[in-house]
């Protein structure tokens, strides 16, 4: 009992990110970049990771802005093993060990899953997948060591409930919700969170890549997030034993009704959210 209380005390240190060192991966654009200025705006001390070097100059000047603490980018490809072993390291010298870790980076592709060159099925597994996994492993220990932290991975509703032309896409992100719930109840002695955020449709460039047409976006309007809003619920559940974060809701009914009635559910995702 005594340690179950000690665990749920050390989490809840985390809900005052006031400089707490919080590292997100895919932090130069998108989600990750709202979660950064959103961690930033609470007075966190932001690390992004990113391939793009400019974009996280960028995101690195703008966190320091909004928090008045010191910030830092470094340029990493989660789908080189090797570049993550360097990086984390540095992090851990030049850092230290992070109290939150944000599992933001990733891309997805539509076309049908017979099609899709086995090229780009690889790398979509070594970024959304083991990338994630290598990235967690190290930082995992690390927090371990200092005695808890909160481990932020986003899926995708694309993990609960595959469409078509998104199998391949699907597929990472059922594995990132497999790995983030037995992952969860192993760390959960250690003090340290897990929490899922499998969101719809996102406004931001992840469909620049995932939809050549430039039309999903659009046809999906009534589902679509702000990430600006996202962000603000992620970043409000951090140092709170919150298993999910599901959104929007009509996205989560249908993932719901998915695993329920699974004839309906396939109605659901092969007609009504099939808009690729």
């Amino acid at each position: 009992m005594g340690e179950r209380i000690e665990q749920m005390t050390k989490l809840r240190t985390l809900r005052d990110l006031n400089q707490k060192i919080v590292v997100i991966t895919g932090g130069s654009s998108g989600l990750g970049r709202a979660i950064a200025y959103e961690a930033a705006s609470k007075g966190a001390i932001i690390v992004v990771l990113a391939r793009r070097t400019a974009e996280l100059a960028a995101v690195r000047e703008q966190v320091q802005r909004l928090s008045g603490r010191p910030a830092y980018a470094y340029r990493l490809d989660v789908s080189d093993p090797t570049a993550i072993e360097t990086i984390v390291a540095q992090i851990r010298a030049e850092v230290g060990i992070p109290d939150v870790l944000v599992n933001a980076a990733g891309f997805g592709h539509f076309e049908n899953a017979l099609d899709t060159s086995m090229t780009i099925v690889e790398q979509m597994f070594r970024v959304n997948v083991l990338g994630l996994m290598y990235i967690t492993r190290a930082f995992g220990r690390m927090m371990i060591e200092q005695g808890g932290g909160h481990i932020i991975n986003i899926a995708s509703m694309a993990g609960k409930m595959a469409t078509p032309k998104s199998a391949i896409y699907s597929a990472t992100k059922f594995a990132v919700v497999g790995y983030s719930n037995g992952l969860r109840l192993e760390l959960k002695p250690f003090g340290i969170q897990v929490t899922t955020v499998n969101p719809g449709p996102i406004d931001t460039d992840f469909f620049a890549i995932a939809d050549k047409t430039g039309n999903y976006l659009k046809s999906v309007d009534w589902v679509v997030l702000d990430p600006d809003q996202l962000a603000q619920r992620i970043v409000n559940a951090i140092g709170h034993t919150r298993r999910e974060i599901n959104a929007p809701w009509l996205m989560t009914v249908g993932a719901q009704l998915y695993q329920l009635a699974p004839h309906l559910g396939d109605y659901v995702a092969g007609h009504v959210l099939n808009k690729k």
